[in-house]
């Protein structure tokens, strides 16, 4: 992971995050995961692309090391791994903002869609050139 590379989000754990066991529900974690890569995609990619392409998710993995508790900050950390022809790997890292200790680190797969015809598309090479260092 390159430093430059690498979008961040602080997110406030929220009362509502909290499931019976007294901390964030795993399933808010991959909401988090969720609105960091969106907006690291509405940071970066030209206007053309973001009206033109949509992204759906192909595949998670999340790994959970440390639960976040409610007024906890929290920072999610994404960067872009490889780029294939239909497919973009995403990492995030979720962690306490205050000590920066990992909670949760994912590895999302996901596919460029266009806008009009709902269909997957290639990734283009001005977006490979502006989220990805790595292609396939």
């Amino acid at each position: 992971m390159n430093p430059e590379q690498t979008y961040e989000i602080n997110i406030r754990v929220l009362p509502s995050d909290i499931d019976e066991l007294g901390h964030v529900n795993n399933i808010i974690y991959l909401h988090w995961v969720q609105q960091a890569a969106v907006a690291h995609w509405q940071a970066m990619a030209p206007e053309k692309h973001q009206k033109n392409t949509f992204w759906v998710v192909l595949r998670h993995e999340i790994d959970y090391k440390l639960p976040a508790m409610e007024g906890d900050e929290v920072t999610a950390r994404t960067w872009i791994g490889k780029a294939r022809r239909l497919s973009f790997e995403r990492n995030t890292e979720i962690l306490r903002k205050k000590d920066r200790k990992l909670l949760a680190k994912a590895r999302t797969i996901w596919c460029p869609v266009n806008a009009t015809t709902r269909k997957p598309q290639r990734v283009d090479q001005e977006i490979r050139d502006l989220f990805s260092t790595q292609t396939s």
